[in-house]
């Protein structure tokens, strides 16, 4: 385990309207005021998109994505971390839960998803930390490290 101490800054709640796309949206979002670091939670309707449900072999490096398609409205839930890449620019990590009628998926969003008439968003700027996403050559996945 890896582990960095810092603290909270500003408290953002974006209102995400009707075809707002995660992560793109939130993402300029950031560079634009400043934001790079912070946790970030949403609870929404998503309409469509595509996201990471898992590798097709947990056992291969770097891992081959399994996606899955949304199509149609969705009641969304996520969480997340923002952080910049190896370039500084901020990255959107976030994990979300899909549902509608009796069918669930779960998965990562990076891909990208289309916010379905509402999308409510939190970003709590963490500040004090010194964390970069950098691209780690067995995964390919983009860890959190120290700059």
């Amino acid at each position: 385990m890896k582990a960095a101490e810092g603290r909270i800054g500003r408290v953002f709640v974006l209102r995400l309207e009707d075809g707002d796309r995660l992560p793109d949206c939130v993402e300029a979002f950031a560079a634009e005021h400043g934001v790079a670091q912070g946790f970030c939670a949403l609870v929404g309707g998503v309409g469509s998109g595509r996201i990471v449900v898992g590798p097709k072999d947990g056992a291969a490096m770097p891992p081959v994505p399994v996606l899955a398609e949304l199509f149609g409205a969705h009641e969304a839930a996520a969480v997340g971390t923002l952080f910049p890449d190896e370039a500084g620019n901020p990255k959107l990590h976030m994990h979300a839960t899909f549902g509608r009628g009796d069918t669930v998926k779960t998965g990562c969003i990076r891909p990208g998803i289309d916010i379905w008439t509402i999308g409510e968003f939190v970003l709590i700027e963490f500040t004090g930390l010194d964390l970069i996403r950098k691209r780690d050559a067995a995964t390919g996945f983009e860890l959190l490290a120290p700059k």
